[in-house]
Parts: structure tokens; sequence; C-alpha cells
């Protein structure tokens, strides 16, 4: 019997980054003397991705943590980490408890920003599904009403909220405001059949012109118009929590862990940041937080750290985007295939097909993480914008 203590693992967030972080590592580790905890304020796992089907009024499927790490042997911690003390390597939590660690992997993940812009802070946001059901009763009584709702960000997550809010309630008057071009990474064709699905659903644009208020019934443009506005759903820019910073490890300008070429802390290298929490760059430039690279680094790291317990070398972190993923209502959507850097190919998908590839990039992940529990799954890595498997 090995007699010697464990080697402490412990994961902060239980999103997509931290679920495939954790049951990966549990599986790549099942014969080593570790022990692996994960921290999460909710049992239930939050489907990002899936957010605007709720404020339409959706019900997602109930997805169970603990249950998914039965057989597993994670223990699961229902609770939040509040401050990290990293040179005594310990996690203090809200209940009051503190987690000992040998290596700590940071998978907490970003929010909207609503600090920016006066009144941003009274508006909806979609990042918490308990805020997104009471978001989808309200919309239900503005629409009965035939009130005016707008959306507040031209990027995909504004689009999709757009879309499938207007489908799901076509009394609405709903606006859409966007600093830059709706669509902006795409190209031509796949963009202009984004906004034929826009118009189709009638939506109004208010494109190149930003917010400077949110006032209770209107949203102030800079050019001075008032948009009239029963609710304001604000999905533009975002933040992350300032407990990295605030636990003294190294941070960038935007408060994202400084990571280096194994996404590890550069201040403390026992701590690996995956997901919107990292700041990971590649030759091509700096990721940005989407779901398509945030489990490419959770893969990668429960790989590494497997790696460094065997005492084997670990290459550097390589990824290249493979497309964008828009739905446009349920019965709608656009795919636009991409370069590594995330600029636009030729290719692209729309209609029914684009609506099948969306919803199979939706709802991978929990199927991902269930058999990741029994084998080790192919997780997109890239060079040179070419896919690789994860390392071995």
């Amino acid at each position: 019997m090995n007699a010697t203590a464990p080697h402490e693992i412990v994961v902060l967030g239980a999103g997509y980054t931290g679920m495939l972080a954790t049951v990966r590592l549990a599986h790549r580790t099942r014969r080593r003397n570790v022990r692996i905890t994960l921290v999460n304020p909710s049992a239930r796992f939050t489907e990002r991705l899936r957010m605007h089907q709720i404020a339409a009024g959706q019900e997602l499927a109930h997805r169970d943590i603990p249950g998914l790490l039965q057989g597993t042997g994670v223990e699961f911690r229902r609770a939040a980490a509040v401050a990290i003390d990293p040179d005594a390597r310990a996690v203090t939590l809200d209940d009051g408890d503190t987690l000992r660690y040998d290596t700590l992997v940071y998978a907490i993940g970003s929010r909207t920003d609503t600090t920016r812009v006066p009144g941003a802070d009274q508006a909806w946001t979609i990042d918490d599904p308990r805020v997104a059901r009471r978001l989808s009763v309200r919309l239900t009584e503005i629409a009965a009403a035939r009130g005016t709702v707008t959306v507040v960000g031209g990027g995909l997550t504004g689009i999709e909220a757009a879309t499938e809010i207007a489908e799901s309630h076509p009394d609405l008057v709903l606006t859409l405001i966007s600093a830059q071009e709706l669509g902006a990474g795409m190209g031509d064709k796949p963009r202009a059949h984004l906004n034929r699905a826009l118009d189709r659903l009638g939506i109004v644009r208010h494109v190149g012109t930003k917010v400077t208020k949110v006032l209770p019934d209107a949203v102030r443009l800079e050019t001075g118009d008032l948009v009239p506005s029963d609710l304001t759903l604000w999905t533009t820019g975002f933040a992350v929590s300032p407990l990295a910073a605030n636990s003294g490890i190294a941070v960038d300008e935007r408060g994202l862990i400084a990571t280096d070429p194994t996404l590890r802390s550069v201040s403390h290298p026992e701590i690996y940041a995956v997901g919107d929490a990292a700041a990971v760059r590649q030759t091509w430039g700096e990721l940005h937080g989407t779901c398509q690279s945030g489990m490419a680094s959770a893969g990668y790291v429960a790989d590494s750290i497997a790696r460094q317990l065997r005492g084997k070398t670990v290459r550097p972190f390589r990824f290249g985007y493979i497309h964008q993923p828009v739905s446009l209502g349920r019965k709608d959507a656009v795919i636009q295939f991409t370069a590594a850097d995330d600029t636009p190919r030729r290719w692209y998908l729309k209609g029914r097909a684009a609506v099948m590839y969306k919803e199979s990039v939706s709802s991978s992940p929990w199927p991902t993480f269930r058999m990741s529990r029994h084998a080790n799954m192919t997780v997109q890595f890239s060079r040179g914008g070419r896919a690789n498997k994860a390392l071995d």
C-alpha cells in the first residue's frame, strides 16, 4: 500500500473547461496516487452556449455534475472560491473551508461586463440560467403588450439572443444595436445570409453606433437619439473574476492570468489557467474566449498534468480556430469556416444544414464529458491551422 500523500489537484469552476479538465484528468491519472477536487457554486452544469434558448422560454435538460462524476473518484464541492494563497497553495471557500493543492486548475470563466456604460448594470444579462428564466417570463409579458426590447451587442451572443427572442415573440418590436458591422468576422455571403435572417425576423438594427446610457425605458445612442426600450438585454463586453488578481497571481490588463506556452501561470507555475480566465498567445495572435478554444485548452492542461506526473515532457499548446457557428433562431443558422486565426475562409453553411451543424456543436460538450471518463478523447489542437491529436 502506498503510504505517501496523494498529489492534490483542485479545479476551480465547472463550466465547459473545468468539467473537461476534471473528467479527463480523472481518467488520465486513475492509476496514480492523485486526488482531484472540483469546486463550483452550483451542482447543475450551465450550458452557456444555450442561454439564449432559456431566455426565449425553452427548457433545457438537467445536467447534474455530481451524477456525471460518480465512479471517477473526483470529489465535488458545492462552493465558491473566495481567496487563493499561492504561497501556501491553499484555496479558501465561501463555506469557510480551506483546500490545499499541489496543482491548481483555474477555470473560472467570464461574465458580461456591465460596468463601462451608465445604467448598463440595470440591464438584463444571460450569464446565469436563473436570470435567463426570469428574463423569459418578462419577455412574455412585454410581448403580450406588444412592447419594445433592445439587445445591445452585435457579437455572436447578441445575434443569437436577438434572433431567438424575435422568433419566439414575433409581437415584440426588437432592436439590435452594434458598434461594429454584424457578422464582421464572416465573409460576404454568410454575412448577407445573416442580414436576410434579421430582415425576415423583423429585427431593427442600429449599426456603427455605441450606447452611451441605459435608461429605465430607453437606450441613448452616441448620436443623442433615444431608442424606446421596455427591456434592455446587455450582451457586449466581458469581465473576469478579480480572484486571481486579488490573490497575487500575475494577470494582464484585463485580469486574465498571464500564462507561459504550456498554460502555466508565469508567476506560479503550479497553477494552470484555461478558457476565458487565461491570456493565451499563439504565433498568429491571442486567443479570444470561445467554447472552441476553451475546451482545447482544458484537454491540453489535463494531458499536460498527467504527463508531468509520469515524468514526461510537455509540448507547448498550439490551437487554431475552425469555425464560427451562429444560430438564427431554431429554424436557421449560418456557419463560417475559418483559418486558424479565426479569419473567414471561402466555405460556409446556411439554412437547415447549418442548423444541424450548430446543434451538433452545442450538444457535444456533455457527451464529450461522459465519454472522457472512460477513454482518451481527441481534443483539437493545431499547428499552422491543421488539427493534431492531443498529447499522448
